[in-house]
This record gives structure tokens, sequence and C-alpha cells, in this order.
């Protein structure tokens, strides 16, 4: 056993190292599953899934097979082993985890990171899937910022005439039109919701943007409560309580932030086609990498910055707190 959730189990198979498997356990309805998982190894080999299989990294664990079990209604399905060429997503998303996995990782890692995921988002969007679950706990890094998913048998797609709706949501990664109801409906609005939420995760050092203590005295609820009362630093600095050694907003770049806050105000959250697409995400994050937009920091070369900016960021949260990207991490300059 490798890793549980809350609908399977993944298994290493010693018999093909560069697979696992994943026994889905209590289905709501275990012949509708079976019809999802064959449907899913089918597109796998479909001109459909064409471009979202192609390359190395492969970027989606896409069930290659389904398996059953041989004495209980069990099903399941193969799929490739992320591990092995990936680590988890907060691997570089969490600071204290990147110095350890990833120590030449820096600032422009994330923005390529975040890109590579906000490419991803377009080509699934493409294909007519809805991730619907997409969250840390799926994705997967490696130390360029390519990025993977799992739990592709969760997303939301349809197969001719079938519609397969995703059911899956989780905490602090749910489109607002997904928090409290029971069966939400869902569609590529919701993912470029949370898309955003990762985004600003992966360039904030972790930091969620809806985190933080209610600054009006009244009590923490939870992250979906405060993304449905717009609790969040980007529309007002005064709405919450963050600690002292959480970036800056200025570490963004200004169209950056922009983005940000038309996902997330009042009319992002309440409508979701004003949200800005995984297109745009995209656009704006080739721009904001691109020749001429990064500076480098002439006192520590692992401190990487958006060149609108005459300060470093980085040097000035060290000065108060901890060095999120300490040089003594950093041996060498990575493409």
């Amino acid at each position: 056993r490798l890793d549980n959730g809350g609908e399977g189990v993944v298994y290493q198979v010693p018999e093909s190292p560069g697979l696992v498997a994943k026994l889905l356990l209590r289905p709501r309805d275990p012949a509708a599953t079976r019809r999802r998982l064959a449907s899913l190894v089918r597109q796998g080999r479909s001109p459909r899934t064409a471009l979202l299989l192609a390359g190395r990294p492969r970027r989606a664990a896409w069930p290659v097979a389904t398996i059953s079990t041989a004495e209980q209604d069990i099903s399941g399905f193969l799929m490739p082993d992320m591990r092995l060429s990936f680590q988890p997503f907060d691997c570089l998303a969490a600071a204290g985890i990147r110095q350890e996995r990833f120590p030449t990782a820096t600032w422009a890692t994330s923005l390529t990171a975040a890109a590579s995921l906000a490419r991803l988002v377009v080509d699934l969007h493409a294909e007519r899937y809805v991730v619907g679950d997409m969250k840390r706990e799926n994705l997967w890094v490696d130390a360029y910022g390519n990025i993977g998913i799992s739990d592709v048998d969760s997303f939301q797609f349809t197969d001719g005439t079938d519609f397969y709706s995703c059911h899956s949501c989780s905490p602090g990664y749910t489109a607002p039109e997904g928090i409290g109801v029971r069966e939400p409906v869902i569609d590529e609005c919701s993912d470029d919701f949370v898309l955003a939420v990762l985004i600003y995760q992966l360039l904030m050092a972790g930091m969620h943007p809806f985190y933080g203590q209610p600054a009006d005295g009244s009590p923490y609820v939870s992250l979906d409560d405060n993304v449905r009362h717009g609790r969040t630093r980007l529309l007002r600095s005064d709405s919450v309580l963050v600690p002292r050694w959480v970036p800056p907003l200025s570490v963004l770049p200004r169209r950056l932030q922009d983005l940000f806050r038309q996902c997330f105000d009042d009319n992002g959250r309440r409508h979701g086609p004003s949200r800005p697409t995984a297109q745009d995400w995209l656009n704006s994050l080739d721009a904001s990498r691109s020749a001429g937009r990064l500076r480098q920091c002439a006192v520590a070369a692992s401190h990487v910055h958006t060149a609108e900016r005459p300060w470093c960021p980085w040097c000035a949260l060290a000065s108060h707190g901890p060095d999120l990207y300490p040089p003594d991490s950093y041996s060498i300059n990575p493409a």
C-alpha cells in the first residue's frame, strides 16, 4: 500500500515497476464506476488524449487497464507511477519542503510550474475534460517546474451519449458554486477558480489566498468560509491577519495581481464566466517569465524576482523572518 484517500487505495505493482494499482472502495454506483473506468481506458488510446499524454514526463496518470478483485465487487485500474518522474506538489509549493527536495529551485521555477499547470488545464479543457477535484494532493512537480496530475478517475467528461460527472471536492479547493452544495454543478469555470488558488500558492510560498484570521474579530471557521465572505488581502488588506513571513503582494507582477483580483472579487466568486480562463493565466505567466521580466538579486543569487520591483522582496522578508530562498541551499543556477 502506497497511499489511500477518501475513495480508494493505491498499491505498488511489483511485477510492473512503472505502474501502480488503484482500487476504488465503496463506490456509490459500482456498475457506473466500472463503465467510467472502461471509458477512460478507451479515451487514453484515442486521439482525444494524444496531446495530454504526449512527451516526457507524462503529465497525467491516465488509466491504462481496468482491474477487479477475485472475490469482492471492487473496481480499480492500473496507471503510471508518477513517482518515477515527479515529487508531490508541496515539494515546490511549501518553502520548508522545497529547500530539502529542490534546493536549487528559485521563484522562477515556481513561475514555470504555474505556467505548466495552466497549460495542463488548457489542454484538458480543450478536450472537454473538467478536473473537478483539483488540489495539492493530486498534483506532481519536478525540479524543472513540469507538472503532472493523478486521480484522473474523478474527472468530469462525456463519452458519446454518456456523461460522467465529478462528485469529489476538497475543502479549500472548491469553487464557490460547489461550497456547501451536496451535488454541485461544475464546469471549466470551476476549474479556473481552483487553478488561481494553486497558482497563488506556487508563487506565494504555499500560502492559500484566503488564508488568515478574520480581522473583524469573528472566529476563523475554514478556508471555504473565507472564500464565501471574500476574506483575502488581495481584495482588502485589512480583511485578514496573516503571519509576518508571508510574502507581500508586491512579489507578484501587476498583471498577475489583476487576474487574481478578477477571479476572487465578488463578481468572480459569484459568476464563473467572469473569471480568468486557464489560457488567460498561461498567457500572463509566460509573459511574466519572458526575457527581461525577471531579475536576480545582486546579494543572493537564489533570490529571483519580477523586474517590476527595484528591490529584492526575498531579502526584505529575510530581514525580519526566515529566508524563503536561502543562499546556502543554492549551488547552481537552474535552467
